[in-house]
C-alpha cells in the first residue's frame, strides 16, 4: 500500500502521542474512503521504519482503529480496512443534530462478546438505584473530569441522556421559579418542557458570544418581584454556535447572583477541558444545574446523562428523577463502562472531535456566510431573516436537502437575529460537499440570483 502523507505523526499536532495521531489520520482516510475496504494496511514493522516511529506506537494505532472497527486483524495475513458500506439514499439529512456513526458492525460485535462474558447479571436482575449505580457514576465522574467538571460521583445523577436530565432539574426548580430567561433562538426540547411546566418564558437577546448579560439583566429588572431561572448554552450553542468567553461566562453569573436567579446550564457539546472557559457549575455552584451526556460527543445510541444540581437540591432530585419514569438500559450501563475503561471512549471522542473540524472547514469552503464558531461539533448556522430563512428551507426541500423549521428554535414571536440551522454528521463525509452545495444554492434560490431550474441535481 501507497505510504500517505498524513501518516505522518511528525507534522500533527504534538499534544497528542504518535500513536493517537497516526490512528486519527489513517481513520480518517478510511472513512473519506481514501483507504478502500478489504485493502492491507502496511505491516507494522514496515510502517513504523517509514514513518520513523517505534513498532509499538503503530501496534496502539491499529488497536485503537481495530476497536471502533474501522480494522480487522486476519491470523497470517496482517490488518485489513473493514468499514460498513454506505446507504446513499436519495435525500440529505441536515435537518437531525448528532454525530457522526464512529462504530462499526463488527466495533459492536466486538463490545458485545466482552459483555458476554463479563456483564454483571445484576445489571439486569434488579432495579437499579435511582440515581445510578454507585460505580457507573465513579466512571461518569471520572470522565467528567477529563472534561473539565470535577465532581463526585455521589453529586452526579445518571440520567436516559440530556433531554431527561434537563427535564429533572426544570421540575426541581419549577416550585421556587415564576418564569424562565433564555436566549431568544435555544434549544427546542427545553422549549417545550418550559411551556409544559407552563412558565412563563422571556427571550433574552443574543450577540456572537450568545446571551447578552445587559439583555438578561434588563429582563431580571423588569421582573424583579419574580424569581427567574435561566437555561443557557454557553459551549457551542444550539442551533447559532456561539460559544461564550470568560468576561461573558463571569458577567452572567454575577448576574444570576444579584438576582437570586437559578442556573440550567446545557453542557452537551462539551468535548475537553479548556480553562478558559470554565463551566457556569465553577463559576456560581450554589444555583447550577449542570447537564451533560455521552450522546453528543460519543454515540447517538448511547443515551446516558448527567445532572450535577447544586448541593442543596440534590434530595429534590432524586424523586423528580425516578418520577421521571425512565431507566438507562441495562446494555447502555455496561457498554459506557466497558469503552471508558479500555480506551475505546476517550479514542472516539478525540476522533469526533477532528472530524467536527473537517466539517466546519467544508461549509467554510461551501458557505463562506456561516458563523465561524470558535468551539467544535455537528452544527453550523447561516444567520439570515426570517423569510429569507423559510425560502431557503423550502428550495432546499425542493432540492432533495431536509433542514430544521426556523421558528423551531425562536423563543419568541419576533427574535433580532434569526437564520438556518445545519446539522453537519447524519450525512457521511464524502456526501456532505455535495449537500452543502445544495444549499448554497438554495441560498442563491431564495435570493433571485438563480433559477432552481439551472441547477443540476445528481
Amino acid at each position: 500500500m501507497r505510504l500517505q502523507s498524513s501518516w505522518d505523526p511528525h507534522l500533527a499536532d504534538g499534544t497528542a502521542s504518535p500513536a493517537e495521531r497516526l490512528a486519527e489520520a489513517m481513520g480518517n482516510d478510511i472513512l473519506s474512503g481514501k483507504l478502500k475496504v478489504d485493502s492491507r494496511l502496511p505491516a507494522h514493522r514496515d510502517l513504523a521504519w517509514r514513518l520513523g516511529i517505534g513498532v509499538g506506537s503503530v501496534s496502539r494505532a491499529y488497536a485503537i482503529l481495530e476497536r471502533r472497527g474501522l480494522v480487522r486483524s486476519v491470523h497470517g495475513r496482517g490488518m485489513f480496512v473493514s468499514v460498513r458500506q454506505e446507504n446513499p439514499g436519495t435525500r440529505f439529512d441536515l435537518a437531525t443534530n448528532m454525530p457522526p456513526p464512529m462504530f462499526s458492525n463488527r466495533a459492536l460485535a466486538s463490545t458485545l462478546n466482552q459483555l458476554a462474558k463479563q456483564v454483571d447479571p445484576d445489571l439486569f436482575n434488579v432495579y437499579p438505584p435511582v440515581a445510578g449505580h454507585p460505580e457507573h457514576r465513579r466512571i461518569m465522574a471520572h470522565w467528567l473530569a477529563g472534561l473539565g467538571l470535577d465532581v463526585t460521583p455521589e453529586r452526579l445523577l445518571l440520567t436516559a441522556g440530556a433531554q431527561q436530565a434537563l427535564n429533572v432539574a426544570l421540575n426541581v426548580v419549577r416550585p421556587h421559579v415564576t418564569c424562565a430567561v433564555t436566549e431568544e433562538q435555544t434549544y427546542p426540547g427545553m422549549l417545550g418542557a418550559m411551556r409544559q411546566n407552563h412558565l412563563p418564558v422571556h427571550a433574552a437577546m443574543m450577540d456572537a458570544e450568545g446571551m447578552l448579560p445587559a439583555s438578561l439583566d434588563e429582563i431580571l429588572q423588569r421582573n424583579r418581584q419574580e424569581r427567574a431561572v435561566i437555561y443557557l448554552t454557553p459551549t457551542m450553542h444550539n442551533p447559532t454556535t456561539a460559544t461564550m468567553e470568560l468576561q461573558r461566562r463571569q458577567d452572567i453569573a454575577a448576574i444570576c447572583r444579584k438576582h437570586d436567579a437559578l442556573i440550567i446550564e446545557d453542557g452537551v457539546y462539551v468535548a475537553g477541558r479548556d480553562p478558559s472557559r470554565p463551566s457556569f457549575m465553577e463559576l456560581a455552584p450554589e444555583r447550577t444545574f449542570h447537564v451533560s451526556s455521552l450522546s453528543k460527543i460519543l454515540s447517538p445510541g448511547l443515551r446516558i446523562g448527567a445532572l450535577i444540581p447544586p448541593a442543596n437540591y440534590m434530595e429534590e432530585c432524586l424523586p423528580a428523577l425516578l418520577a421521571s419514569s425512565l431507566m438507562i438500559a441495562p446494555l447502555s450501563y455496561a457498554m459506557m463502562a466497558l469503552w471508558m475503561q479500555n480506551g475505546t471512549a476517550e479514542s472516539v471522542r478525540s476522533a469526533l472531535q477532528n472530524e467536527a473540524i473537517r466539517r466546519q472547514e467544508l461549509v467554510a469552503a461551501s458557505l463562506p456566510q456561516a458563523i465561524q464558531p470558535r468551539h467544535h461539533a455537528f452544527h453550523a448556522w447561516l444567520p439570515m431573516p426570517l423569510e429569507q430563512a423559510a425560502r431557503v428551507i423550502a428550495q432546499a426541500r425542493d432540492l432533495g436537502v431536509s433542514l430544521p423549521a426556523a421558528t423551531s428554535f425562536q423563543a419568541t414571536e419576533t427574535p433580532h437575529s434569526t437564520g438556518v440551522r445545519l446539522a453537519l454528521g447524519s450525512v457521511s463525509f464524502r456526501r456532505l460537499p455535495e449537500a452543502l452545495r445544495r444549499v448554497q444554492s438554495a441560498c442563491l434560490c431564495a435570493e433571485g440570483k438563480v433559477s432552481r431550474d439551472t441547477i443540476p441535481i445528481y
